[in-house]
C-alpha cells in the first residue's frame, strides 16, 4: 500500500512530481503509480529517506528527515521514467495569506531577480473559498506591491508562480523542470537488449526503457581480437544507462570461436550476416534464461551494409521472440543527438574495437538470400557453438 499522510507536510521543501499519459491508462493507472512510486524509491535510497505517495495525478516526494540531499535526489528523478515535469515546492497551510507568504519567501530569491512574472493557480480541493483566478489575482496582486520592480506579464512572463491547492496542502513552487516522459520501467516487459561499444545500441536501449521496458543488456566479446579496454568501454556504456534504466545485468557472451570457425569456413561477403545470426541465437537464449519477451537492436535502416532490408529479414529470421528496433527510422544526426542527450556519446567515440569490426568483409553481401545463409551455415556445427557460447557468458551487475 502506498503512504497518504494524514495531515499536511507544512513546511518543508518536497517534489511534485507530474504524470503524462499514465493518467490515460483507465483501469490500469494504478499499476503504472505503483511501478513508477517503486522505481522512485529504489533510486532514492542513497539520498536519504523519503516518503512517496501518489494522490490526484501527482507523485509527492518529501524527505522524512533532516539531511537528505535534496539536489541528489532531485537531479534523478529528473531521469526517472514516467515523469514529465518535476517541481521542487514549497507546502503551506491552505488559506491565501500562507500561500502568499510562502510565495514571498520561497521564491525570494527568483522574484528578486525577475522583470516579469505572472501567478497561475490550479485549485484541486474545490472546498478552497477562492476561485483559481481569485486566487491568482490576490497572490499576484499582493506579488507586486511587495516587489514592486516587477511587472505583470499574463503571455511571456520570466517567471511564473506556480500555486496548486490540493488535498492535504497548498504547494508553491517556479517552473517546473522537463522530467524524463515515457513510462515507468517493468510496466512494458523486459527485454534483451545488444549493446555494442557504438554510438547506436545505447540509444536504442534508453529508447525502449522510456517506453517501460527491463533491459537485459549482452555484449559479445572477441578476446584477443578485442582488447579488455573495449570490454570496459562497454560496462561503461551500461553504467551510464543506469540512472535512466536502473539496475542492468550485462552478459558478456564469448564470441572468438564463433567468429574464428565463419572464417574458415564460410563466406566472406557473409561473415557479419552469419555473425549477426549466432548474436541473435544467443540473445534469444539469453532472454529465456532471463525471462524476457524481445530482442532490441540498434539497427537502423541503409546505415551500414547489414542494414538493409533483406539483411534484416534473415537476421531476424532465427528468431521466434519480436526484434525491436527504435532506431530503425532515424538518420545518424538524430542518433548523435539523443546519444549526447543522455550522455553516452563521448563514450561511444572512444576509439577501442569491438567484435563488429574484426572480420569485417571488404565487399559485405547487402542483398541476401535466405537459401545462400543457410548453405553457408551447413558447414557448421550451430547448437554446439551456440551452447558453449552461453555457457561461458559472464554476468556484471551494475546499480544507478
Amino acid at each position: 500500500m502506498s503512504y497518504v499522510p494524514s495531515a499536511p507536510p507544512v513546511g518543508d521543501e518536497i517534489f511534485l512530481l507530474k504524470m503524462g499519459e499514465m493518467v490515460l491508462k483507465g483501469l490500469n493507472r494504478r499499476t503504472f503509480e505503483e511501478r513508477l512510486m517503486g522505481n522512485a524509491r529504489r533510486r532514492l535510497q542513497k539520498y536519504g529517506k523519503f516518503r512517496i505517495y501518489s494522490r490526484q495525478s501527482i507523485t509527492y516526494v518529501e524527505p522524512k528527515e533532516a539531511g537528505c540531499d535534496m539536489d541528489g535526489a532531485f537531479a534523478t528523478l529528473s531521469r526517472l521514467f514516467g515523469v514529465v515535469g518535476l517541481s521542487r515546492a514549497k507546502a503551506c497551510e491552505k488559506t491565501p495569506e500562507a500561500i502568499l507568504e510562502t510565495a514571498k519567501t520561497y521564491l525570494h530569491d527568483d522574484l528578486m531577480a525577475a522583470r516579469t512574472f505572472k501567478v497561475e493557480s490550479k485549485r484541486s480541493d474545490k472546498t478552497f473559498p477562492m476561485t483559481s483566478i481569485q486566487l491568482s489575482q490576490y497572490v499576484g496582486g499582493e506579488l507586486n506591491e511587495a516587489f514592486p520592480h516587477i511587472q505583470a506579464d499574463m503571455h511571456h512572463p520570466e517567471l511564473t508562480v506556480h500555486v496548486e491547492v490540493r488535498d492535504f496542502a497548498a504547494y508553491v513552487h517556479g517552473d517546473p523542470a522537463p522530467g524524463a516522459g515515457g513510462l515507468p520501467v517493468g510496466v512494458g516487459g523486459k527485454a534483451v537488449s545488444l549493446l555494442s561499444g557504438g554510438i547506436d545500441s545505447p540509444v536504442a536501449s534508453w529508447m525502449m526503457a522510456k517506453r517501460g521496458v527491463a533491459l537485459e543488456m549482452v555484449h559479445f566479446f572477441s578476446y584477443p581480437y578485442t582488447s579488455p579496454e573495449a570490454k570496459d568501454k562497454v560496462l561503461t556504456l551500461a553504467q551510464l544507462l543506469t540512472p535512466w534504466c536502473g539496475r542492468l545485468t550485462v552478459h558478456v557472451v564469448p564470441f572468438t570461436k564463433i567468429q574464428e570457425q565463419l572464417r574458415l569456413h564460410c563466406p566472406e561477403a557473409l561473415f557479419t550476416l552469419l555473425m549477426r545470426r549466432f548474436m541473435m541465437r544467443i540473445s534469444e537464449r539469453v532472454a529465456q534464461r532471463v525471462g524476457a519477451h524481445g530482442l532490441i537492436t540498434g539497427e537502423s535502416l541503409g546505415q551500414v551494409a547489414s542494414q538493409t532490408m533483406e539483411a534484416m529479414a534473415v537476421t531476424g529470421q532465427v528468431c521466434t521472440l519480436p526484434v525491436f528496433r527504435p532506431l530503425v527510422g532515424m538518420d545518424k544526426e538524430e542518433i548523435v543527438r539523443t546519444a549526447r542527450k543522455i550522455g553516452t556519446f563521448e563514450t561511444s567515440i572512444l576509439p577501442y574495437e569491438d567484435c563488429c569490426t574484426v572480420f569485417t568483409p571488404r565487399h559485405p553481401k547487402t542483398h541476401p538470400k535466405l537459401e545462400e545463409i543457410t548453405e553457408a551455415e551447413a558447414a557448421l556445427d550451430i547448437e554446439a557453438l551456440v551452447e558453449e557460447a552461453v555457457q561461458g557468458i559472464e554476468r556484471v551487475v551494475l546499480d544507478p
